[in-house]
């Protein structure tokens, strides 16, 4: 298996499903964004000793090219997810463009994240997409 690996832990499904507000034990859907808390290169993950850069740090605040605002995201599932498996999780870049605001040019990112079972069958799709601020000078 290649990828990030991303155990479906029945603890960190609980405490995710709890921080939304919910009380069960199936796996909720926006879950896979929590593959981040596997991954030790995701910037924005919080580093002991080290300044943190996330989403809406400020102007022209950025972290391997994100910073800036979460704006979209999109979860595709061809089979539900399990607690007790492990899934891999692969990156992929997608599209970037900008278009002109009223504080200056929007600067968007898109990115691809696919999660796939042991049997590298393919479980779920992600497409986030972040917006960062150049300001009008």
């Amino acid at each position: 298996m290649t990828g990030i690996p991303f155990p479906i832990e029945r603890g960190h499904v609980l405490a995710f499903a709890r921080a939304l507000g919910e009380e069960t034990a199936a796996v909720p859907p926006t879950f896979p964004i929590a593959f981040a808390q596997f991954d030790p290169d995701w910037p924005l993950r919080m580093q002991p000793g080290k300044p943190w850069n996330g989403s809406g740090a400020g102007p022209g605040v950025s972290s391997n090219g994100t910073g800036g605002l979460h704006a979209e995201q999109e979860f595709e599932y061809f089979r539900p997810i399990r607690v007790g498996e492990t899934l891999s999780a692969r990156r992929g870049d997608g599209r970037t463009w900008q278009k002109p605001g009223s504080r200056g040019v929007l600067h968007f990112t898109e990115r691809h994240f696919e999660f796939y079972d042991a049997d590298e069958k393919l479980v779920a799709r992600s497409t986030t997409v972040s917006v960062r601020v150049e300001e009008a000078r």
